[in-house]
């Protein structure tokens, strides 16, 4: 988990080596010595997180701010208690609005019996200004075919593609976000870009905003330097908005993750899934969640997956159905 600059809350970069799946899409080994219900350790490469059969993250409930899944590898399950479902993977993201309050499930399907399953997928929270923490949850998809690439090329012709999951890059614009986004508003510079550099490179990241807080995650790769000065794999700079940085690869290609937005600037009070602006709130989320189960639990079980036949697809709350082309 890494910390992030006001607007965002955090940001989890989930990377397992799952093994070949079994009849239940678990993993088709033991789970002997593993905290089931907890397993966070990284034992073998890979964890069950919260899950005991599949792997993820049963229902839990959130409120105060939004979350945008990136799955880059492998495929997620989702169910919630809007009665919205989806199964995505290969680049999509999901865009959920939290608002006053749902419960979701993500889970991590191992479909694939003779092989490997690996899943890798970036969450990001971004959190609500006070007006909008208690409107109405929103989910939406973003699939991997509708998110917008820049591709440049340097000098030498090494190129830099730049994948827009929220904001503007020249001409380039990403889809719309949710109506009640902080990402929504036109004054409020947020992006959420991933960049990939081939060996090599040189690419030039425009200034972005004045009073903007921007981040960038070098996640992959060997070698990178930021504005001249070396940035060690795995590791964040803190970006002055107001300037250029020259991006320079080193020897492999080369990842990394864009997080930009101009802060919201009032108080952060944080308790497991609930962010709000104060105490007494979170109090409030908690009394509301127990009395409410904020809607209530449509499915059969915690942790559902979708059937193993099932391609990538969304039900939106009103029944409508979406699969990407």
């Amino acid at each position: 988990m890494w910390e992030t600059p006001d607007p965002f809350l955090f940001c989890v970069h989930h990377d397992d080596r799952y093994p070949q799946g079994n009849e239940r899409m678990g993993p088709a080994v033991s789970l002997s010595g593993r905290d089931l219900g907890q397993d966070f350790a990284g034992k073998d490469g890979w964890r069950m997180y919260h899950g005991r059969t599949v792997p993820g993250f049963p229902q839990h409930p959130h409120r105060g701010f939004e979350t945008v899944t990136v799955v880059r590898r492998g495929l997620l399950d989702h169910s919630d208690s809007l009665g919205a479902a989806a199964r995505f993977g290969g680049g999509d993201t999901q865009w959920i609005t939290a608002g006053s309050g749902l419960l979701h499930s993500e889970m991590f399907p191992l479909l694939d019996r003779t092989g490997p399953n690996p899943v890798e997928l970036f969450q990001i929270w971004l959190n609500l200004p006070k007006v909008d923490k208690m409107v109405e949850p929103h989910f939406s998809m973003l699939w991997s075919h509708v998110i917008p690439r820049h591709v440049a090329k340097d000098a030498e012709g090494r190129t830099t593609e730049v994948s827009l999951v929220a904001g503007r890059l020249g001409d380039v614009k990403a889809p719309p976000p949710p109506p009640k986004s902080w990402a929504s508003r036109s004054d409020t510079d947020v992006a959420i870009w991933t960049i990939k550099m081939a060996p090599g490179a040189r690419w030039t990241l425009p200034a972005a905003m004045s009073g903007t807080n921007r981040w960038l995650y070098f996640f992959q790769g060997s070698g990178m330097r930021i504005g001249g000065k070396a940035i060690p794999a795995s590791h964040a700079a803190v970006l002055r908005p107001e300037f250029e940085a020259v991006l320079e690869n080193g020897s492999d290609e080369a990842e990394l993750l864009l997080l930009q937005g101009r802060p919201i600037r009032e108080p952060v009070v944080a308790h497991g899934p609930f962010v709000m602006n104060s105490r007494e709130e979170i109090v409030q989320a908690f009394s509301d969640y127990q009395r409410t189960q904020f809607g209530g639990w449509p499915w059969k079980s915690d942790d559902p997956v979708h059937a193993r036949e099932e391609g990538r697809f969304a039900r939106h709350a009103d029944g409508r159905i979406e699969k990407p082309a």
